[in-house]
This record gives C-alpha cells, sequence and structure tokens, in this order.
C-alpha cells in the first residue's frame, strides 16, 4: 500500500512539474518583454502567473485568459467573469487574450500607490519583490512570498531578469541554461510624450498601426484597443496616439471643453485622454450623436442636463 502511494504521489509530481515547465516554455517570452515594459521581474512574474492560474489550468485561466487572479476592483470597465472565490461570487477580469492578462498586471502594479514601493527594489531582487507583494497586500495567503521564491528557484526563472526584449520563445528546464537572444535597434530613440499621465506619440509620416506596433515595443492589439480603432481603419500622420489605456476624465485644471466647428466626440476623447464612452456618460449623450458647435462638454464629473 505504501508503494502503491508513494508511486501515485510521485506521478502526481512528475505531471505537476511537466504542467509547468510546458507553461514556462509556453510564455516567459511575456513576462520578459512586460519587463522591459513595466521593470517588474520576469521571474516574478511568471512565478505569479504559474501560482495564480496553476500552470493555465485554473478556470479563471481557462475561461476568462485572467492568468494573476485579479478581481474587477472600482475602475474596471472591461468584460466580467464570476467566480467562486472563498465560497463568494466575486467579479474577475476577463480578458481576450493571454497578452492582454499579462499587460494588465503589469499596469495594475505600476498604476496603484500601494505598489509603488515595489519599484524602488533591486529589479533582481525576486525575494524582496515576493515579499513586497505579499505587504502591499496582492495576496491574503501568509506563505504567498515564500511559494513564488520556491517556484523561482526551483525553475531557474532568476535566470529570465537578464534576457533581452522581444524574444520569441525559451526552452524551460530546471538546470539548463536559458539562452539568450541579442535585440537589434535601428533608428533613432521614438519620441514618446505625455497628457493626462498617459504617455503618446504623434504619428508620422508614412507609419501605420503595425510599424507604430514594432517602434514602440507595443503588442498587436494595444494600439487599437487604447485608442478606440476599428479593425480595418488605419491611422494618420499628426494623429495623437496613446500608448496606454486612456482614463474616465481630463487631467486636472480641464474642467469643460467648448466645442469648435469640426471637432468630433472622438477627437476630442483624444485630445484630453479621455475614454470615449466616458465622455459621452460624462454629458448624458447617446454613443455614437455628435456635439454642436459652441456646446459645451463635462471632461470631469456629470453633466446634469444637456439644453
Amino acid at each position: 500500500m505504501f508503494l502503491f502511494l508513494l508511486t501515485a504521489g510521485n506521478q502526481l509530481i512528475a505531471q505537476i512539474d511537466s504542467m509547468y515547465l510546458s507553461y514556462i516554455a509556453r510564455y516567459s517570452a511575456m513576462a520578459v518583454n512586460e519587463m522591459h515594459y513595466s521593470k517588474i521581474p520576469a521571474s516574478v512574474t511568471m512565478a505569479q502567473a504559474l501560482l495564480e492560474s496553476q500552470a493555465g489550468t485554473s478556470e479563471l485561466a481557462v475561461k476568462a485568459n485572467n492568468h494573476f487572479g485579479i478581481k474587477c476592483q472600482t475602475g474596471w470597465d472591461g468584460k466580467r467573469y464570476t467566480y467562486q472565490d472563498d465560497d463568494e461570487n466575486t467579479c474577475f477580469r476577463h480578458y481576450d487574450s493571454v497578452e492582454e492578462s499579462f499587460r494588465d498586471h503589469s499596469h495594475f502594479l505600476m498604476y496603484r500607490p500601494r505598489y509603488a514601493d515595489l519599484f524602488k527594489l533591486d529589479p533582481c531582487d525576486y525575494t524582496a519583490w515576493a515579499h513586497g507583494l505579499k505587504k502591499a497586500g496582492y495576496a491574503t495567503n501568509p506563505r504567498y512570498a515564500p511559494q513564488l521564491i520556491k517556484i523561482i528557484e526551483e525553475y531557474n526563472l532568476c535566470l529570465l531578469d537578464s534576457m533581452p526584449l522581444k524574444i520569441e520563445r525559451v526552452q524551460a528546464s530546471r538546470t539548463g541554461k536559458i539562452p539568450q537572444r541579442k535585440r537589434v535597434v535601428s533608428g533613432p530613440e521614438p519620441r514618446i510624450l505625455q497628457r493626462n499621465r498617459i504617455d503618446y506619440c504623434i504619428v508620422g509620416p508614412g507609419e501605420d498601426i503595425a510599424s507604430l506596433t514594432g517602434k514602440y515595443e507595443k503588442l498587436n492589439w494595444e494600439i487599437r484597443k487604447y485608442n478606440e480603432i476599428p479593425k480595418g481603419t488605419e491611422v494618420r500622420p499628426g494623429q495623437v496616439i496613446y500608448l496606454q489605456p486612456k482614463r474616465k476624465h481630463a487631467e486636472a485644471g480641464f474642467t469643460t471643453h467648448i466645442v469648435a466647428p469640426g471637432e468630433t466626440m472622438y477627437g476630442i476623447s483624444q485630445l484630453y485622454g479621455m475614454k470615449l464612452k466616458w465622455l459621452y456618460k460624462r454629458n448624458g449623450m447617446k454613443p455614437g450623436t455628435e456635439p454642436a458647435p459652441g456646446e459645451e462638454l463635462w471632461l470631469r464629473g456629470m453633466k446634469v442636463s444637456r439644453r
């Protein structure tokens, strides 16, 4: 009986190990690319994804592409997935792709004040990052930091923290070295500006969405989603293109906007770095309608009525 249990236990461990190695091989490139974008150690991102998604097999990962267990929380206006967590039905974020889940994980840590101290840590100190995540309240499990550290050390994930940008795939193993890939850089550094605390660029002559994706190291879907550009529509020279999600309101100091002749709701939303649907919502307007010249639009707060 003991021998049977021992054999079954070893088989289970081997199965879990195989799942982990397969997940690492498939998604480590995303973690590395996110590290160069966000400064979050790839080893920590990978360990969190493995733990939170059960190596991609959890219900949230399979049905909602949510690999980090991120709940809806205040401010989330994307898709939702209801899942029973801690014996209660809880709202979790639902993504269109795994790439979107990894990018939102970066934004989740980058833009919340309680995680600000993490970015003061040594980016190669995965131990400090693991304890910092627990201290900041990412998880309630008291063993969360040791679990992350154990995963990182068992699978040599710290090797990911020195990998270059734009890798395609890694060969995962417990002992083997991860091959290095050189990053090829050519041409002048892209110019990134800021508006409403959001990075943006100006489309240059001859540029399109494909070239912007490569130039600013974005994922394929980001340019269209962040700028609400429908499929089949291209950008034009001189157009403002946001490289991060727009916000629900304009920055402080911009309370209202008087519509000039020829201006559209979309153009105004791009001018202030506001999500188009929130510009409509704040002004009590039906999506798809346009304002009249001279009309006052609210950029912060909610307009009581339209006259």
